[in-house]
């Protein structure tokens, strides 16, 4: 009995190691995956990854590469400009908040949250058809997925680049 014991307990010490090894963090997450290359090319070029790569907790609504080309032509390739880093890095922590904010920890129906981005709210609404949310340009974004789960935090994936702007209604 106690032989089984100790292989059970070893069996259970190298699953764990084995799950811990393969965690990854927001960052790691997002470029392992093609649809957010343009989300982590800004992250390195405004200087977050290693903020992001940190212990968190983090919540992030991260656009897939369609939001980003979306956006009027040139807006992406003028804010990876060196010299547009201070704006690069408002838009880009307007996508994160410094909670770990699974879909069910959502509250239904309408609510601010405050994003990174300090001077800044969003709009999240959590009804029967899903969450959105609601940024400073008066447009919404659709969470197509929820709940990717990394070490650090959780990354909710959105159709939309959120822009800061006037604060959004939320009622």
């Amino acid at each position: 009995m106690t032989s089984k014991l100790k292989i059970a307990a070893a069996t259970l010490l190298l699953t764990v190691s084995a799950a811990t090894a393969q965690a990854k963090n927001i960052v790691e997450i997002a470029a392992g995956d093609e649809r957010f290359s343009t989300l982590v090319a800004a992250v390195k070029a405004a200087g977050l990854a290693d903020t992001l790569s940190g212990p968190g907790p983090f919540t992030v609504y991260a656009p897939v590469n369609d939001a980003f080309e979306a956006l009027p032509p040139g807006t992406v390739e003028n804010l990876l400009k060196p010299e547009n880093k201070g704006q690069l890095t408002n838009v880009l922590l307007y996508h994160v908040d410094d909670r770990k904010l699974t879909a069910n920890k959502i509250p239904a129906g309408s609510n601010y949250f405050k994003p990174l981005l300090a001077s800044e709210r969003l709009c999240i609404t959590r009804g029967s058809g899903g969450v959105t949310i609601a940024d400073g340009s008066g447009d919404v974004a659709n969470v197509v997925i929820a709940d990717i789960q990394a070490d650090n935090g959780v990354i909710h994936v959105i159709d939309k680049v959120l822009l800061p702007g006037k604060r959004p209604a939320c009622h």
